[in-house]
C-alpha cells in the first residue's frame, strides 16, 4: 500500500430544502440536476486535481503534493474556476428548465462550498479504483460538518493556509472546529465571493434547446423514476429533506 503526501479537496453541493416534496419525480430529477452540477465541478478540478471518489452530492478529489506542497499555492485559483463552471451549469439548468417539481424548481438555489486538507495519505488500487485511507483523508470528511456562519465557502485545516498564495491567506478568517475523534482544530475559512465573484450571465434559451434537455433530463432519470435505483441516495444534504420518509407516487 503506497503512502504519499496529497492535498484533499471535497467540492460538496447543498441548497436542496425540506420543503422538497418526499416523491419520486421530485428526487429523480434532483438526482439528474445535482449530477449535472457534479459533472461540471469534476470538468473544472482536473487536471490538477484527479477524482477520488463521488460521495452522493460531493466529489472528493486528491492532489500529490510531495515536491514542496506547490499546488497549494494555486488552490485559490483551482477553486475559483471550478465554481464559475459550477455557477455556469447551473444557470443552463435554470434557463433550460420546462419541469414545474421542487427538483427543478429549487435548481437555481443550490450552492457549492469546499473543505480541504493536505496531509498523509494510503492508496490503495481495488481493481480499476484507486482507494484512499488514511487519518488525514478522515480530517477532511470530518471538516464537512463545521459551524462556518456562511453558505458558500473553502474551510481548510491550518496546513493548507500556511501555503496558500498570499492574496487569498489575507481573506481567509481564523475559525475553530471540534472534529469528531480529532478534537478542537484551527481552521481558516474563505467566503467564495471574495475570491470567485459571481460573473453577469445574460445568456437565453430557445424551445429547441430546452426541448433537448428535457429530453436528455427524461432519459438519463428513467432508472430512478422505475424504481431500478434509488434517487439521491447517498447524497448527504438531502437528509433534510428526506428525513428518512418512504418515496410515494406523484400526484
Amino acid at each position: 500500500m503506497a503512502v504519499e503526501r496529497a492535498v484533499l479537496l471535497i467540492a460538496d453541493i447543498g441548497g436542496y430544502t425540506r420543503f422538497m416534496k418526499v416523491h419520486r419525480i421530485n428526487l429523480s430529477h434532483a438526482q439528474y440536476v445535482v449530477a449535472q452540477l457534479l459533472e461540471a465541478v469534476i470538468d473544472a478540478a482536473e487536471p490538477r486535481f484527479k477524482l477520488a471518489k463521488l460521495e452522493g452530492d460531493a466529489a472528493f478529489f486528491y492532489a500529490l503534493a510531495n515536491k514542496g506542497d506547490h499546488d497549494l499555492t494555486a488552490l485559490g485559483e483551482q477553486v475559483a474556476a471550478i465554481r464559475q463552471r459550477f455557477l455556469r451549469r447551473r444557470r443552463e439548468l435554470e434557463i433550460d428548465r420546462m419541469c414545474s417539481c421542487d427538483g427543478c424548481v429549487q435548481a437555481s438555489q443550490l450552492t457549492l462550498k469546499f473543505v480541504s486538507h493536505v496531509g498523509e495519505v494510503a492508496f490503495q488500487k481495488v481493481k480499476k479504483l484507486t482507494e484512499l485511507a488514511g487519518v488525514d483523508v478522515i480530517f477532511v470528511h470530518r471538516l464537512l460538518k463545521n459551524g462556518v456562519p456562511i453558505t458558500e465557502y473553502v474551510l481548510m485545516s491550518e496546513p493548507v493556509h500556511e501555503r496558500l498564495a498570499p492574496a487569498v491567506q489575507q481573506v481567509a478568517r481564523e475559525s475553530s472546529e471540534e472534529l469528531e475523534g480529532l478534537g478542537a482544530m484551527r481552521t481558516y475559512y474563505v467566503d467564495l465571493n471574495d475570491i470567485a465573484t459571481i460573473e453577469p450571465d445574460t445568456r437565453t434559451s430557445s424551445a429547441p434547446r430546452k426541448l433537448v434537455a428535457w429530453a436528455k433530463m427524461c432519459l438519463r432519470s428513467v432508472p430512478y423514476l422505475i424504481g431500478r435505483r434509488e434517487p439521491c441516495e447517498g447524497f448527504r444534504n438531502m437528509d433534510a429533506v428526506t428525513g428518512g420518509a418512504a418515496l410515494v407516487p406523484a400526484k
